[in-house]
């Protein structure tokens, strides 16, 4: 019997050893000739994304407490905005059967370190007090906006994963909206930054999103997510760390640079650059982590999220000509608020497809009929959208007019004690005018001779 055990226990020492997530089965075989199944074994492991996540790069993150950390915008958003929105009205509703709580539970430190340490993800989750902070107010102050959140997200989520995935940016960074503005597509902050991901006009411009007085696309949550996440990628690879690429989606690859060099430079990461960041900054990147937190973490907090009816699939057009969103509703029999609220990016229900091709997303069963009823579209009411334009015939000019005088021309002839200012009030004129239309320099005049005047 001893040979047996000795030639397993050297079979399973030479095979190479994996981690199993969750305990996971695992059938160790060795391979000759033939297959033979030796034994059937079961290992433990941690959380296998560890061994991809980045690590802070020292421990100043467990020292940092700060009672400054300014509140963002996305968290004092005023809900019933948002509740009133055409998606929210028509897609949410509140969960009868979710029986949640009015209170936040109170868990120790090591709970939430435990849990943020599970999480399934590449930047680091790191646990303290600025944190805590932010997941505190989320469980306590925002209990409801995290329901709506929840809800709202998985109208996005799809979209967000996908952009995400072709630019090779951690998964987790599809909270982002979250933190900025609180998944509202058409939101404005006090900057002037514009839409669910809030691009500011200049980083919009850069990045492909078209802007002019009647277009703004940083509204459109699908081009302003694969805009997001193309700028996210480039932003990690000009710093190299992910918390410093979120960072400076908040203020800028410029203000990250002044904090790494004024923290000393080299490696570092953004605890390391934590109190040479602007203000709003230094919460940033804890609200993030706090988000993929209460986002993943609600149940356990007493949060029901907000029922969802996900809408009809919908698809997209470009269009060639002017077009009012009013004029598809009508002929295409679709409610105005549903059509506004899939092309939020058309600022004045104006589509100026005569000067580029622009965009147009209905839902699937109105993409056969809008095409099959595109000329009643363009024509339905079209004097009245577009008003025809009077033509105006030119209309000839007397120098007198073109001079600034009122009429036909007089021959005035100096005498002698006359000046410029008496013959100019004698016509009521100026004495400029009667200089520009007889080109005088001066205002010397010489007996005798004559003088234009338009009068």
């Amino acid at each position: 019997m001893k040979k047996p055990l000795i030639l397993l226990f050297a079979l399973l020492t030479l095979l190479p050893w994996q981690p199993v997530w969750d305990r996971k089965k695992r059938t160790i075989a060795h391979k000759t000739d033939t297959i033979v199944i030796v034994d059937t074994v079961w290992l433990e492991a941690e959380n296998p994304y560890k061994e991809f996540r980045e690590h802070p790069l020292s421990d100043t993150w467990r020292t940092i407490r700060d009672d400054s950390m300014a509140v963002l915008e996305s968290m004092s958003v005023n809900l019933d905005s948002l509740l009133h929105d055409w998606h929210s009205r028509k897609y949410l509703l509140y969960d009868s059967l979710c029986v949640g709580s009015g209170v936040n539970p109170d868990f120790p430190d090591s709970i939430y370190m435990e849990r943020l340490d599970n999480l399934p993800t590449i930047v680091p989750m790191v646990y303290n007090q600025p944190v805590r902070a932010v997941i505190d107010r989320y469980a306590t102050r925002s209990r409801a906006l995290v329901s709506y959140m929840l809800g709202v997200m998985q109208f996005y989520s799809p979209v967000i994963e996908q952009a995400l995935d072709f630019y090779g940016v951690p998964q987790e960074l599809k909270y982002l909206p979250v933190i900025e503005s609180a998944m509202n597509p058409i939101a404005v902050s006090r900057a002037g930054a514009t839409g669910m991901w809030q691009f500011m006009y200049p980083t919009g411009k850069s990045y492909g999103l078209k802007l002019n007085s009647l277009v703004d696309e940083r509204r459109d949550p699908i081009k302003a997510t694969w805009a997001a996440a193309h700028h996210l990628r480039d932003m990690y690879d000009l710093l190299g760390d992910w918390t410093l690429a979120i960072a400076a989606y908040n203020c800028g690859a410029g203000n990250v640079n002044k904090a790494i060099h004024r923290s000393g430079g080299g490696r570092l990461d953004f605890w390391d650059i934590y109190w040479n960041l602007p203000r709003e900054t230094r919460g940033y990147v804890p609200a993030f982590i706090a988000a993929n937190y209460i986002m993943t973490y609600y149940a356990e907090h007493g949060i029901c999220p907000m029922e969802t009816t996900l809408p009809l699939a919908n698809d997209t057009l470009m269009l060639h000509r002017n077009v009012y969103l009013e004029q598809i509703a009508a002929v295409c029999d679709i409610d105005m608020e549903a059509l506004r609220a899939l092309n939020p990016q058309y600022k004045e229900d104006l589509i100026p497809g005569a000067f580029e091709p622009y965009s147009l997303r209905l839902p699937m069963d109105k993409i056969a009929v809008f095409i099959d009823k595109s000329d009643s579209v363009y024509a339905y009411q079209h004097d009245k959208f577009f008003p025809p334009q009077k033509p105006v015939e030119p209309r000839a000019v007397s120098p007198a007019r073109s001079s600034g005088g009122k009429g036909g021309l007089i021959t005035h002839r100096i005498r002698a004690g006359e000046s410029l200012g008496s013959i100019a009030r004698k016509y009521g004129v100026s004495v400029a005018q009667i200089k520009k239309w007889n080109g005088l320099r001066s205002d010397r005049i010489t007996a005798g001779h004559t003088l234009k005047i338009y009068k």
